[in-house]
Formats: C-alpha cells, sequence, structure tokens
C-alpha cells in the first residue's frame, strides 16, 4: 500500500504502486520515438481498474494530467504528461475470457499474446500489426492498421466491447448499443476522452499457413499497376507494398502479398497470373501463420543487435487520396533521401479498398480506395538535428499531402496545433469535441497530442 503526502490533497492509497522513483519517471519520459522527452511527477503501475479509477479522480481534483502507456511504441511523447501522472498498462495484462468469435482482454496485454491465446483455439484477430509487441488499448486508441485491412478495416473495426475509466473515475462499458457515443470518441480517439481499460475482441478462424510472394518491379508505374490489379481481383488476404533503399542509390519497388490457407498449397502459378515480369524474381515462402505473424521479430532483433532500434525514429504515416495517389508520392519520394530513411528503413506504399473502414474518429480520403504511404525511418544516427530535421520534413510533406486531400495516420512524429486537429478531424470533431466536454471537461487526458 501506497500514500505519497508531498501535495496539498494527498494521492489516495492504491493496491499497486504509485512511485515517484527518479529510474520509473525518467522512463516514462521516453518512448519508442526517443525525440519528445516530458517527465511526469508520478508513475502508476496499477493492480487493478480501481486503482486507476482513483488515482483519474484524484488527478482531475488536483488540476493536474494524466495518460496511460502500453508498451510506450509512441513515436513523438503522445503517452507523456509532464508533472502529472503515467499509468503504466501492461500491469494489467489478463486474459478474461475466450470464445468461437471472441476475447476479452485487459488492455494493457499485447497483441503477440492475444494471438498466442486465440490460436491455440485456432483462432486470430482479423486484423493485425506489422508489429504485435503493441498493446491492445495503443492500438485501438489510434486505429490500428495491418496488412488484411483491405479486407477487414481498422483493429478498431473489430471490436465488440470496451471498458473505460472516465475523468470522474467510473468504469463505463461501451459498445455500438451501450453509451455509443463514448465507444465511437474512445476508438480512434488519442486517449483524449478516457482510458480503455478492458476490450472485447473479434476473432475468427486461423488459417493454418500463409505463402507468402514477395514480387519485384522495375519502377514505381508498374508497382502501382500490379497492385492496383491484385487489390481489385482479391487475389491475396495480406497486400503491402514499399520502395526498399537498394546499393545503387536508387530504390527498389516491392510487393508482399499473402494468401491464407489450409489444406491444399495454392498454386503458384495461378497466384501470379498476369503479373508480367514477376515470375522469375518472386521470392516465395510458406510459413505458418504463426510466423507470419511474427515476421518483424527478425528486423527487430537485428536492430536492437546493432543498437539502431534505440535511435529516434522520426516515422510519418499518412492516407492518400486514390486519384493523387501516384503523383504525391513521386513528388515526396524525390525528395526522401536513403540517409532520411536509414538502411534497415523503407517507404510503404499500395492501394487499399475502404469498404471495411466504419470508425467515425479514423480520418480516412474519401472515396473506395486510398494509399498508405509511409516513411518508416529507421536512421542509423542519433544526431538531434539530424532528426529534427526529419521531424521538420515530416510536417512540409504532411502540409503538401493535406492540401492535395491526405490524412494523418496519427502516430506520425512532428508537431501538432489544436487547429491543425480539428482540421485533421473534420467533420468528425464535434462528436470528439462533444464526448470531451462530457467526459474530460478539464481536459485532464492524454496532454501529449495537444488537441484540446
Amino acid at each position: 500500500m501506497v500514500s505519497l503526502a508531498s501535495e496539498k490533497d494527498p494521492p489516495p492509497a492504491v493496491s499497486g504502486e504509485l512511485t515517484a522513483d527518479p529510474a520509473e519517471l525518467t522512463a516514462a519520459a521516453d518512448d519508442f520515438g526517443h525525440i519528445i522527452h516530458r517527465a511526469p511527477q508520478y508513475v502508476l503501475k496499477p493492480a487493478s481498474v480501481a486503482d486507476i479509477s482513483a488515482i483519474v479522480a484524484w488527478v482531475a481534483s488536483q488540476g493536474l494530467k494524466v495518460a496511460a502507456r502500453g508498451q510506450g511504441h509512441s513515436n513523438y511523447g503522445r503517452p507523456m504528461v509532464q508533472g502529472g501522472v503515467v499509468i503504466d498498462m501492461s500491469m494489467l495484462n489478463t486474459i478474461h475470457g475466450i470464445a468461437p468469435d471472441r476475447i476479452v482482454v485487459d488492455a494493457g496485454i499485447t497483441w503477440s499474446a492475444v494471438i498466442d491465446a486465440a490460436l491455440a483455439r485456432g483462432l486470430t484477430p482479423p486484423v493485425l500489426t506489422g508489429f504485435t509487441g503493441l498493446s491492445v488499448g495503443g492500438t485501438l486508441s489510434v486505429g490500428g492498421i495491418g496488412g488484411t485491412s483491405h479486407l477487414c478495416g481498422m483493429q478498431t473495426d473489430n471490436v465488440l466491447e470496451l471498458n473505460v475509466v472516465v475523468a470522474d473515475g467510473r468504469e463505463l462499458t461501451c459498445s455500438a448499443a451501450q453509451n455509443a457515443d463514448l465507444f465511437n470518441a474512445v476508438r480512434a480517439g488519442l486517449g483524449q476522452v478516457g482510458i480503455i481499460t478492458r476490450a472485447t475482441l473479434k476473432l475468427v478462424p486461423a488459417p493454418a499457413r500463409v505463402r507468402r510472394y514477395q514480387l519485384f518491379y522495375p519502377d514505381r508505374a508498374t508497382l502501382t499497376a500490379g497492385q492496383r490489379k491484385v487489390l481489385n481481383e482479391r487475389r491475396f488476404q495480406h497486400i503491402q507494398g514499399k520502395f526498399i533503399p537498394n546499393e545503387s542509390g536508387g530504390w527498389k519497388f516491392q510487393f508482399e502479398g499473402g494468401v491464407f490457407y489450409t489444406g491444399s498449397t495454392p498454386d503458384d502459378n495461378t497466384v501470379l497470373d498476369d503479373l508480367s515480369g514477376t515470375h522469375a524474381s518472386a521470392v516465395i515462402a510458406d510459413l505458418s501463420y504463426s510466423e507470419y505473424l511474427n515476421a518483424f521479430d527478425v528486423l527487430e532483433n537485428l536492430l536492437r543487435g546493432n543498437g539502431q532500434w534505440f535511435n529516434p525514429h522520426p516515422w510519418w504515416l499518412t492516407f492518400l487520396p486514390d486519384s493523387a495517389a501516384e503523383s504525391l508520392a513521386a513528388e515526396i519520394l524525390d525528395q526522401v533521401t536513403h540517409e532520411g530513411v536509414g538502411p534497415f528503413g523503407q517507404v510503404t506504399y499500395y492501394p487499399m479498398t475502404t469498404g471495411a473502414f466504419r470508425t467515425p474518429l479514423l480520418r480516412i480520403p474519401g472515396g473506395s480506395v486510398m494509399f498508405p504511404f509511409n516513411i518508416v525511418r529507421l536512421p542509423a544516427t542519433n544526431d538531434r538535428v539530424a532528426i529534427d530535421r526529419m521531424a521538420a520534413q515530416n510536417r512540409t510533406f504532411y502540409d503538401r499531402i493535406r492540401s492535395a486531400g491526405g490524412l494523418l495516420y496519427p502516430v506520425t512524429a512532428m508537431a501538432m496545433s489544436k487547429d491543425d486537429w480539428k482540421t485533421h478531424f473534420g467533420s468528425s470533431y464535434a462528436l470528439l469535441s462533444s464526448a470531451k466536454t462530457k467526459y474530460d471537461p478539464q481536459h485532464i487526458f492524454t496532454p501529449g497530442y495537444e488537441a484540446f
């Protein structure tokens, strides 16, 4: 039990740990981006949701701020609080139940743990991010995009129910049928109206294996045409395209598609039919579904081994409108250097149908197709001047794509003002603002976004 008495009104006792240990505060003042640093006054390691409720209510009474931190994988200081309280959600990681169509989990659990539990029963979430070490609550706060999103939408489109602690300390249950305003404001709501504590997630039957095809194209235009073809035909369950730095100073143009199956192996000639010029250079791998989901682990281990994982990560993630995608990608790629991406970085670019996207606050361009366009920077340096220059370039690029109808995926490393966020949310801003007034009238939650 802990009860600190340094405030005019001391914090309540908690069954977990409320600490001001310098090492804990330093850790909570950093994130995966390693660009922004803000030190809290306390870190809460909750033993239960009751601890979160008590501390949130106390924070509101003291005029402080609070933010939930899952795996700290933000790129620009979003889960940080200067002088307030950071809640370490990784302490809450229990699986509360699993059924043929759903799993109930604490928000601090990682998707990799969810996968393990689901696969043991032959099940899987429909959408999974490329890196599965993220927390459930973390990705649901921004959207959660994956290789199957062209078929299944975002992770936020596959949530059945959420429990959320709001500013007065209540834990509310919300869904499409109950407290729907809160449900719609929490999913992809940037943590602005409450803290997700529990989630009921949709499950579907998992395939046994994935046939993965990596296809290489001579240029961006040919890659785009090939990607459009397979998207329209729904030839692959998983899709992604990318520009990869090559040794000559130019770019390699790669498409990656995955065919999910159980039973007979897909026929490669049928899968690659009419994809001209790709057969000879195609790299084909047959993976278990688990191996497919954990493919990023190989890169993570490499980057941890050479120290690059711990350098700053000024990533830039956006959605381009179909009509301007090719011209915008060409314009921006001409300004991106290999140094600005890093030896293991990449620029992702591929079309995605949007019919399964239903999350109100997830902002995407209009039309039936959009292009995720991301600069996944993994710089070989931790030079602050160079990193600041990359973050400034992110902003310049964002202003350019926004003028052409592009939109931000809100984990990008760059400064955003209140007016920027209002513009970003557009017609959906009223939904978020109304929920903010109702559930967080003192604006205590997740100040790192600077959205209110």
